[in-house]
């Protein structure tokens, strides 16, 4: 592979929406938070609404929510709905109640707050890869996830400006001991990182344990930690129709804690859930507003988010399929429901591929552009992921990105904009019917700015893209990333921080970190 492979593209004009923030690695464009300005893409009618509404309700009052978490079926008593054993039945007036009292839209504030995000509106958001136990890259193939790889995927999450909020561990290091991994992950997430943190809800240790380092990396009060939403934890529901105990956990110590919560239940239609489209969202719309009713009932105004991961499966050998129609489909139908519900939405990007070839990218590709028509406000694993959530690869992190950054480029205005200067009357007068508009002052004074020039697509015919040495992408994207990787600097922190963060380390070490068994 040549070794020039990142520099071929450092020369000739950049889009003006671009910088070079590292002008020996890669021009990316600058930290925003991107609006989606188009009408969202809704399949339901308004009595089809009205009718997965009313399924969804049914659900929840006849059927019922399985709850494994003894405290949540305490407070389900308190509120007055029919506790069966560890069967919830709850009325749609409770439940359009309690979700009433969540907010639209709120902001998350890490440790940066130039890095304050807003979830809600018209804002939508990328995340990194999270929780794949495996690693995958050109150099490695696929082997178990390590801290090192772990690191090098945060430091790209880091890079990217186009990557707004750290999720999950972007690979679980196997090589930490479960009961120690939260502490090592997140130190190496606030040291290496300045962007919005995850918790996973596995257990009050880790969940409280994130509430503190995360308190420590901003240096605040617990009452400045508590009066807003710093951090989050997202949650799947147990298909079909059932919270788990830890999970449900995390969340009321989240939303007591002024935290935010995203609910998105994971329903495989043909496994875990109807085989038909509707039915399977139905199911994940009572799963989510089951969980999302028990948060706002506990803490009035809790920032919540519902989720989707709904998809379809090969009903010949039962494997999840991602970026389907059945998948788009699924999207645009629960990002419709959450704005009847007034709530944020959450939804994913994902592929069932091996490797990232051209499967990964047009079924990812399939799955963002699904999140964009679909209003998606949170998008979760919007770059890494491979085969199914069980790969995470540094190729195709920065393969997504480039997709990424071309979803923010059509959100521009001057894309659309229709004023006197863009339909440039007088250009095409100019040139009239015989000449060309590269040299004229028009174009040449938006040079810079016409449009994206994508960092690793190579325009070149194949003769001279075959003298260059013919590397393909995501040979190229092996070189960027190891470049970024290979001259990452840090986000500053003071040293007196970083001290007390691996002090708290090293002592929840000692006392044995978080349980392993739940």
């Amino acid at each position: 592979m040549p070794n020039d492979a990142p520099r071929r593209r450092r020369s000739g004009g950049r889009a003006g929406n671009t910088r070079r923030t590292n002008p020996e690695v890669i021009s990316q464009m600058s930290w925003r938070l991107p609006d989606n300005p188009d009408r969202p893409t809704e399949p339901l009618t308004e009595e089809g609404v009205a009718r997965m509404h009313d399924a969804a309700m049914h659900i929840l009052e006849e059927i019922g929510i399985e709850f494994l978490n003894e405290e949540a079926l305490e407070i389900f008593k308190e509120a007055g709905c029919r506790v069966d054993g560890e069967n919830v039945r709850m009325g749609r007036d409770f439940v359009m109640e309690m979700v009433g009292k969540a907010p639209d839209e709120f902001t998350l504030t890490p440790r940066n707050t130039d890095r304050t995000i807003k979830v809600g509106g018209k804002t939508l958001l990328f995340g990194n890869v999270s929780s794949p136990p495996n690693f995958w890259s050109l150099d490695t193939g696929k082997t178990p996830g390590t801290r090192a790889q772990c690191a090098d995927l945060l430091k790209l999450t880091q890079y990217f400006n186009c990557i707004h909020f750290a999720g999950g561990y972007p690979v679980e290091p196997v090589d930490i001991h479960a009961s120690v991994r939260h502490l090592d992950v997140l130190y190496d997430k606030l040291t290496l990182t300045d962007k919005v943190m995850h918790a996973y809800s596995l257990g009050k240790e880790r969940v409280e344990d994130v509430f503190e380092m995360v308190r420590i990396a901003s240096q605040l009060s617990h009452d400045e930690f508590d009066a807003t939403p710093r951090m989050y934890t997202n949650i799947n529901s147990t298909s079909p129709l059932k919270h788990d105990q830890p999970m449900i956990d995390g969340c009321l110590r989240c939303v007591r804690r002024g935290q935010a919560v995203v609910v998105t239940p994971f329903t495989l239609a043909g496994a875990m859930a109807p085989v038909t489209m509707a039915g399977a969202v139905a199911q994940s719309i009572a799963e989510a507003l089951s969980a999302i009713a028990l948060f706002q009932y506990v803490a009035p105004g809790a920032a919540s988010v519902i989720g989707t991961f709904t998809s379809n499966v090969d009903m010949k050998s039962g494997a999840p399929a991602f970026g389907t129609p059945e998948y788009m489909r699924a999207t645009q139908m629960t990002g419709q429901m959450g704005r009847f519900y007034g709530l944020p939405i959450r939804s994913s990007g994902v592929c069932a591929a091996n490797v990232p070839d051209g499967q990964a990218m047009w079924e990812t590709s399939n799955s963002l552009w699904a999140a964009v028509q679909s209003g998606t406000n949170m998008i979760y694993h919007a770059a890494g992921w491979l085969e199914g959530g069980l790969i995470a690869s540094p190729e195709k992190f920065v393969m997504d990105c480039e997709v990424i950054q071309m979803i923010q480029r059509y959100f521009e205005p001057e894309t659309w904009a229709t004023g006197d200067d863009d339909l440039a009357l007088d250009a095409i007068k100019e040139v009239g019917s015989s000449g060309h508009f590269f040299g004229i002052q028009h174009t040449q004074d938006r040079y810079e700015t016409a449009f994206y020039q994508p960092y690793l697509s190579d325009w070149r015919n194949y003769e001279a893209w075959e003298l260059a040495g013919g590397v393909w992408t995501a040979e190229r994207a092996n070189a960027v990333a190891k470049e970024i990787v290979t001259r990452f600097e840090p986000p500053p922190m003071d040293e007196a921080i970083r001290e007390e963060l691996l002090d708290f380390v090293e002592r929840r070490k000692a006392e044995g970190g978080a349980p392993t068994d739940f």
